[in-house]
């Protein structure tokens, strides 16, 4: 049904006619070329409304003159774009529902948003989601915009949503007006050209007057290339013809400057503290090359920048890394392609509500569904088939890059998906898989743990666009597998120091052999090449059967034939690839080839990934040592970085650098030791050997300890409901201040296999203040240095001690019998828990007796934590 017509005019009788007459809900969009032009259909449009006693609001956000004076009686709201699209937005859309029903609006002219977003596409978003909100408030609205400024992104979005969109021409001192969209009116003569003279406008129906007027104005095909330019890529093309001046000029330096910060602000960062960094290490140039491999337009996010940033720092340094980083050749999906994604396929208001902190997880689970299957533009689409194009068949990786990610203080590690494809299949299979790819990065913004963690830091009310970083996965193909020789991240401060002969300064490297994921994500029951930089030789294994029993023995990577990622047995990758490193990489196993001897027996794999003869007959700890300190120096700041490394034919080896982020963690300082002579009796724990975190001494407010005797026997289902327990009772709200707690379990706290350990989640356990596992669950299972692991970062973030317990181990101890003696308040705080009170424990230092304290002393440098009963 049509909203009906009333006396709604444009203040102009004569325009009236030939619209017949504005309708309820109309937004009006004025294209033209001068705001002079726009202003002279504004007042009249004012003064009208204001003299029907109508409710007249002009939102002023533009740089140009303003559009209607102070006392004309209409409302001015100030708005400032520059605050982020989110924040702009939701402003707007409050004052249309604060004014109600049937208001009268004037926006200043739209094109100044596309400078100040440096994008058109997100122009075009602001007023798709902009107008339908007018037209159910049944309003009346008018909108500016410079003609011929704009690529298809605005002006397609633009036109295809308004109800009228009106071209406002100027010829020799005269203005005329040519309707070119008039919805649910028509008359015979409303689209033609109409000259305004005096109150009257007038259909040109003489020929040569209309092609005198209409060559006057440029026209769109004859200059088609900056019509699809817009404001985005007009910006690129024009710092292009600065860094490649006509006639042999010089570059104007002046003006090139201020092109770079346009366009660092335009596609890099926004963050100051970041565009510090880059405005010093990225040229003019690298800024350009960052544009040609752009898909969309908007920021290419923190990841993308992290690497670029990165690889820029080293390559200022010294001219040797040009020769040892691999070549990347990444394209970038701007953080507007999000936007235009949420906007066109109806998610934009669910994203809205989680802004609220008290019901941001609302409507989370059906926006995934919708953004899982989602369409994109076609014209989108053409630009994701030439990338893939590109790449051919050669495995890449779908990175999520978001504003917010990888930034100081906030790394988002593991809260979004990177998705592997080894892009293998017909052609419109692998653009299905790309676009699934990007799909389920886009969906994962939306995950329960993604939203915690923005309400956790205070950022919902943040800008939280998702770019994308679409890497060439770095490796060679053996067979019918594809898949790096090392992979791995570093720490330029290492937390871990387990010797005295360990500097934390110098840094530290988590290795793998095959793709990286084994790197950063904790392995239930596998382990990886922990290595300090200044003692690279030195492991925490005490002689080479820990070393065989703690090295990696499972692989991962892309499975050609298969077309997916995979995991494999070591041995069994192995002997499926040629060409490998392998004495550089592995140690034989002398000593289970001599037992097999003495038996008549043969090994078939002799092989103990040790990485031992890289580390001595190569520069390669050098080189990390020295990468780490380089970008550690630029940054200021402690950073982790991820990377790749494969050897070449003539024996030299490449770096692919593929992240770098601030690193959260801090470095304990010394700390007064604990009460000597403590009575075993009143000590809680004693742990040495896996320490992670700052020293510190403090209290302990409450301890939830897991007992691992009674865990050890229940079946998986109930191990499931201990897991949910855990994570109610690290969530209670209860009055005062946050309690410290002190977590005690058996195994891996957060693995996916029961068996190993309580399979809680970070989310469940993220508030507590201590985190010990309890070496119980196997005998073969002991704590696995997670540095560099999203599990890691998480813990550092939090500000989490971490300490792994070794109860039969020397210098090791956990007091049972006092544990399971002192009182629980487990059924008073969560009383459906009465079937496990041997299970899970809540003791509560209030109810000590005597109103003893308990204290934990936590030396990280000497690898010892403490807690126990004030004596």
């Amino acid at each position: 049904m049509l909203p009906s017509r009333t006396n709604l005019s444009t203040g102009l009788p004569g325009l009236d006619k030939v619209l017949k007459g504005l309708l309820a809900g109309d937004n009006v969009v004025w294209q033209l070329d001068s705001i002079d032009d726009y202003q002279a259909f504004v007042e009249p449009f004012v003064q009208t409304a204001v003299a029907q006693e109508r409710t007249v609001i002009y939102f002023r956000f533009a740089k140009h003159q303003p559009l209607v004076a102070d006392g004309l009686g209409a409302q001015i709201c100030e708005l400032h774009p520059e605050a982020g699209f989110e924040t702009f937005i939701s402003e707007v859309r409050h004052t249309i529902r604060a004014a109600g029903r049937g208001a009268y609006y004037v926006f200043d002219c739209l094109s100044d948003l596309a400078v100040d977003w440096y994008s058109d596409q997100m122009l075009g978003n602001f007023f798709m989601l902009t107008c339908p909100y007018l037209f159910d408030m049944e309003t009346i609205a008018y909108f500016g915009l410079l003609r011929n400024n704009h690529s298809s992104h605005a002006t397609e979005a633009i036109s295809n949503t308004t109800q009228l969109l009106l071209d406002v021409l100027r010829s020799e001192g005269r203005l005329y007006v040519h309707p070119l969209k008039v919805q649910h009116r028509y008359s015979p003569t409303m689209h033609m050209v109409h000259i305004w003279e005096d109150d009257e406008f007038t259909p040109v129906t003489q020929s040569a007057t209309i092609s005198h007027v209409m060559t006057g104005m440029e026209w769109l095909q004859l200059d088609s290339m900056s019509f699809q330019l817009g404001v985005w890529n007009r910006a690129f093309l024009q710092a292009l013809e600065i860094m490649n001046p006509v006639h042999g000029e010089s570059c104007d330096l002046v003006q090139a400057n201020e092109l770079q910060g346009r366009l660092l602000r335009m596609a890099v960062s926004r963050d100051e503290r970041m565009l510090e960094l880059i405005r010093k290490y990225l040229s003019l140039g690298e800024v350009l090359d960052v544009g040609k491999r752009m898909i969309g337009t908007g920021l290419i996010g923190g990841k993308t920048v992290g690497m670029l940033l990165a690889r820029a720092i080293l390559k200022h340094s010294d001219e040797r890394w040009e020769q040892l980083l691999e070549p990347h050749d990444s394209f970038y999906i701007g953080s507007d392609v999000f936007y235009t994604y949420l906007v066109r396929n109806g998610i934009w208001w669910v994203r809205e509500g989680q802004r609220d902190p008290e019901n941001y997880l609302d409507d989370a689970s059906m926006a995934r569904q919708r953004m899982l299957t989602g369409t994109f533009p076609e014209s989108l689409v053409k630009q994701f088939e030439q990338m893939l194009d590109y790449f051919g068949q050669s495995p890449y990786i779908v990175r999520s890059s978001s504003l917010l990610e990888d930034a100081y203080g906030n790394a988002f590690a593991g809260k979004y998906d990177s998705v592997f494809c080894v892009n293998q299949g017909p052609r419109q299979q692998r653009l299905d898989d790309f676009l699934a790819a990007v799909r389920t990065i886009y969906a994962s913004s939306m995950s329960d743990k993604a939203l915690t963690y923005r309400a956790q830091r205070g950022l919902l009310d943040r800008d939280e666009q998702m770019a994308l970083l679409v890497q060439r996965v770095s490796g060679d193909r053996y067979g019918e597998l594809f898949y790096p020789q090392i992979a791995g991240v570093g720490l330029s401060y290492n937390p871990y120091v387990w010797s005295s002969y360990i500097d934390p300064q110098a840094g530290v490297l988590r290795l793998v052999f095959g793709l990286g994921t084994r790197a950063v994500d904790r392995s239930d029951d596998d382990y990886t090449r922990v290595v300090a930089l200044n003692a690279a030789e030195r492991r925490p294994e005490s002689d080479f059967d820990e070393v065989r029993q703690y090295s990696q023995r499972r692989v991962d990577v892309l499975d050609v034939e298969a077309n997916h990622h995979a995991s494999y047995d070591l041995a069994e990758v192995v002997q499926a690839s040629g060409g490998l490193p392998l004495e550089l990489l592995m140690s034989r196993d002398q000593e289970r080839e001599r037992r097999a001897a003495q038996r008549g027996m043969k090994v078939d794999f002799p092989w103990v990934l040790t990485f031992e003869r890289l580390f001595k007959e190569t520069n390669y700890v050098d080189d990390m040592r020295r990468m780490l300190q380089t970008l550690q120096e630029a940054y200021e700041y402690p950073v982790e970085v991820e990377f790749t490394t494969n050897f070449l034919a003539d024996g030299s080896y490449k770096v692919n650098l593929l992240q770098c982020r601030p690193l959260q963690v801090k470095g304990g300082g010394p700390v007064s030791d604990p009460p000597t002579g403590l009575d075993p009796a009143q000590t809680v724990l004693e742990a040495h050997g896996a320490v992670i975190g700052q020293s510190r001494v403090t209290s302990v407010d409450r301890i939830i300890y897991v007992s691992p005797s009674v865990y050890g026997q229940l079946p998986i289902p109930d191990r499931y409901e201990i897991a949910r327990l855990i994570g109610r009772l690290c969530h209670l709200k209860e009055p005062g201040e946050p309690r410290k707690v002190l977590l005690m379990g058996p195994g891996r706290w957060g693995t996916t296999t029961p068996s190993l350990g309580v399979p809680v989640s970070f989310s469940d356990i993220s508030t507590v203040s201590f985190l010990c596992e309890i070496v119980a669950m196997r005998e073969d299972l002991v704590p696995d240095m997670s540095l560099g692991t999203h599990f890691f970062n998480e813990l550092i973030e939090m500000d989490i001690l971490y300490m792994a317990l070794f109860p039969t181990r020397a210098g090791n101890y956990l007091n049972r019998t006092l544990l399971e003696r002192l009182p629980s308040r487990l059924s008073s705080m969560v009383p459906e828990a009465v079937k496990w009170p041997e299970a899970v424990r809540v003791i509560e230092a209030a109810d000590l007796p005597h109103g003893r304290a308990l204290h934990l002393n936590a030396n990280a440098p000497q690898q010892r934590v403490v807690c126990y009963l004030e004596p």
